[in-house]
Parts: structure tokens; sequence; C-alpha cells
């Protein structure tokens, strides 16, 4: 899909630049073209529940609280480790995928945060079925996503909104994510890693026939 001139990737299919299948017509490269994290939904989603979480933190948790540094520190480490594990693609399939599952654990121990938050107040966390909760699955299809898709509400709803919110962004970013490790895991059961690239690459070099 292309917007405002710009190819916007999405990590539902787990494909991004440093992924795509090598061409039959071209000789196979020891290092994959470099991708670039900032295309990936599951990235760009991430970002928007960090700045999400930052906002919520600081605003409906009393100072002191530990659970203000834990939430952005999940954030953080949910969006830093997507960045991280794309940027390793380049020399490193395996730290791609193990990077990529610490982001999606993250996430997810900041799911199990804003549904504490909701819990111990009595407040309901909506269905996944909810008008709510579709209207905002709504929204998340939008490309590029960014924080200025959130900020009304954000800056608008009581605290048990945007909680909820940022729930059902973290479901949509833990789907995309399973999705995208599952495509690098195919990936690498495929054509391995650079070793094994790099073995390819050398014994192709050497059946070339020699040039005249």
């Amino acid at each position: 899909m292309k917007k405002n001139g710009k190819n916007v990737k999405n990590a539902s299919d787990g494909k991004h630049p440093s992924h795509d299948s090598h061409s039959s017509q071209e000789p196979e490269r020891i290092l994959p073209p470099r991708g670039d994290y900032q295309t990936l939904l599951s990235f760009q989603k991430a970002e928007v529940i960090y700045d999400i979480t930052f906002r919520f933190a600081h605003k409906y948790l009393a100072k002191g609280d530990r659970t203000v540094d834990q939430m952005i520190q999940s954030a953080r480490s949910g969006k830093q480790n997507i960045l991280e594990g794309s940027k390793a693609a380049l020399t490193s399939k395996e730290t791609e995928i193990k990077l990529t599952n610490v982001g999606r654990a993250s996430l997810e121990e900041l799911l199990a945060d804003y549904r504490d938050y909701l819990r111990v107040r009595d407040h309901a966390i909506w269905d996944k079925d909810s008008k709510e909760a579709q209207f905002v699955r709504q929204l998340g299809r939008k490309t590029p996503h960014t924080f200025e898709l959130y900020r009304e509400f954000v800056e608008t709803r009581p605290p048990e909104v945007i909680a909820n919110i940022a729930i059902c962004l973290i479901h949509q970013t833990n789907y995309l994510l399973d999705q995208q490790l599952r495509r690098l895991e195919k990936d690498f059961l495929e054509h391995g890693g650079l070793r094994e690239r790099m073995t390819r690459v050398r014994l192709a070099h050497r059946n070339q026939p020699p040039k005249k």
C-alpha cells in the first residue's frame, strides 16, 4: 500500500524489505537488503502504544507508584525490540526472531498492567465484539499509523476508555507480531541464517565457469 508517496508494509504477513525472497535471476547476496523498521505496521502500532502509555502512566497513576516506570519500560521494550530485531535481520535471522519475541513478551506484560488497572478499579474491559472495540479496530487499519490518530481520545476521554484503547492496540500488535514471527521462522527454516548464506554464495562462486 502506498501512502503519501511512501510504501507502508503490513506486518501481518511478517514481510519487510529484509525478508524478501531471493530472486532466481540474480546471484544470492551474503547480506540481504537492509529492512526499514519504520515501514513495519507492528512497529508503528508499538510506537503508538508507547506514546499512549507514557501519557497515561504520568497522568493517571500516582507519583512514586512503581507501576509508572514498569508500564513505560514495558511499552518501550516492545517498541525497541521490534526496531532492533528488524535491524539485526541484516546479519542474524536468529537474533531478529529472538528480539521480536522479547518485544511481544513486553507488550504482553503491558497488557496485564492495563487489565489490572481496570479490574482493581471495577472498570469494564471491552468485549472484542463491542462497538467500542470495533471502532478501535477500524481505526487500527489506517496507515501510516501514528499517535495523531488517537490524540483526541487520549486528551479528552476518561482513563478507563484510554486503557481499553491501549488494550485493543496491544492485541492488534501482538497479532501482527505472531504473523511476523511465523514468517521469520519459515524463512529461517527454508534459507537458514548468515552462515548458510555465506556457504551457498561461496560454493556458487567456486562453481562458476572460468571467465574467458
